[in-house]
């Protein structure tokens, strides 16, 4: 990833330098929508991730809103929620210059986020529409390989898509629809998920994160 913009911002922010492993974030947003749910997902990827991929990630696990400066000490921003969202017009340039730098963006749809998030990311990037990722796409062939998304909880009956959006090429914002990633990440006692759906759950979270850090 290209994080010039973001070692300039770390390198002047007093928190940084006391941070010792690389940090993730949750985005705090307006519009209503529960920006807090699944507290559990984030961390529990990360402990996957640092037992599976060796990555060295802070499991403590900060929410970020969407219009502050902070937002570029993260490299990885988790988005998720049931409902809606909304960006102010500083907000959607604050997270555009956060792409653009090199920072990657995760939206899980958590079951009534996708009428309000696909209006917002319009502000984001105006000239682009989200673009529905293959199943031959290098997101899902990582350190574990799948043919396009794993579908982890079911509600309308919709095939699980996953969706980007670009920048120069690269993918910086990957939006993930009828799936519920995030709840298969969430403690097993949560949802009561299966083992094989919390497996792959995580096994393509993990990809998210090995595909975010090397492209």
């Amino acid at each position: 990833m290209k994080f010039f913009l973001i070692l300039c911002l770390i390198l002047a922010h007093p928190i940084a330098n006391a941070q010792k492993t690389l940090s993730l974030a949750v985005l705090k947003y307006n519009g209503g929508g529960d920006y807090y749910a699944n507290p559990t997902a984030l961390p529990n990827l990360i402990s996957y991730c640092n037992n599976s991929l060796g990555t060295k990630i802070s499991k403590e696990v900060p929410y970020v809103e969407a219009g502050s400066k902070d937002l570029f000490l993260y490299p990885f921003i988790h988005m998720t929620g049931h409902g809606n969202v909304v960006f102010s017009k500083a907000e959607a340039e604050n997270i555009r210059l956060y792409l653009e730098a090199g920072g990657f963006m995760h939206i899980d749809d958590n079951y009534g986020m996708d009428q309000f998030i696909r209006i917002e990311l319009k502000k984001v990037f105006p000239n682009q529409d989200l673009i529905e990722l293959p199943g031959s796409h290098p997101i899902f062939n990582q350190k574990y390989s799948f043919n396009g998304l794993p579908k982890i909880h079911e509600h309308d009956g919709k095939r699980a898509q996953a969706f980007g959006l670009f920048s120069n090429g690269r993918l910086v914002c990957l939006y993930t629809y009828e799936t519920d990633l995030s709840d298969g990440w969430e403690d097993q006692s949560v949802h009561n998920d299966p083992n094989n759906k919390r497996q792959e759950a995580l096994q393509m979270g993990a990809n998210i994160i090995s595909y975010a850090f090397n492209n």
